[in-house]
């Protein structure tokens, strides 16, 4: 029925920040903006094939109605490369650790605080196998 995550929309508090943040310093590439009225309010990021990232502009600090989100997660194909990677970007990274869910995951956020997980998947990834992760 489903064949991947689409998008992900999340809410920038600063739209230039976050635009820089995802094409600059992460390396995504930017499909296309959002204009209304001649003035940009959003833009999307590509995450991979057809999945993308979609961020608007948010003005009022997130609250319960209005939510910028938890986090989303990105999968990467080689977590040691993208950390050295981003941190020589100057973006503050997480050391890797190995999750419950046996894949090796690390941690960063963007400028309006939303958490980003990098995952790596192995052989032995829940995702795969549909092992139950078990935390006691």
């Amino acid at each position: 029925m489903f064949e991947r995550l689409a998008h992900v929309c999340i809410g920038a508090t600063d739209l230039a920040a976050a635009e820089h943040f995802y094409v600059n310093l992460l390396g995504m590439e930017k499909a296309f903006d959002f204009i209304r009225a001649g003035e940009r309010f959003g833009f999307y990021v590509k995450a991979g094939a057809t999945t993308f990232i979609e961020v608007f502009a948010q003005s009022e600090e997130p609250n319960r109605e209005r939510p910028i989100m938890r986090h989303f997660c990105l999968q990467v194909a080689d977590i040691d490369a993208v950390i050295a990677a981003l941190r020589q970007r100057g973006v503050q990274v997480s050391d890797k650790k190995m999750g419950g869910d046996n894949n090796w995951q690390a941690w960063l956020s963007d400028p309006s605080g939303v958490a980003i997980e990098l995952m790596e998947y192995n052989k032995t990834s829940t995702q795969f196998t549909g092992e139950p992760v078990v935390f006691d």
